[in-house]
């Protein structure tokens, strides 16, 4: 859901690490913090999606 994506966003602004040095790197490119933070939230969800797909996907090898 949009608001889990925007809690782990916010939190990964607070911590060293990946997403911090995303959020970071779009406020040097003079975006707002809004939009830094949007960008960040579409990478989130990329990486959950990507998960899923490859949970999904372990589970059918599994299942053969």
């Amino acid at each position: 859901s949009n608001n889990a994506l925007h809690l782990a966003a916010r939190v990964q602004t607070m911590h060293a690490g990946p997403g911090r040095d995303h959020y970071e790197r779009k406020l040097a490119e003079h975006k707002s913090s809004r939009e830094a933070l949007r960008s960040l939230k579409r990478q989130l969800a990329k990486v959950v999606y990507r998960h899923l797909v490859a949970d999904q996907a372990h589970r059918r090898a599994l299942a053969s």
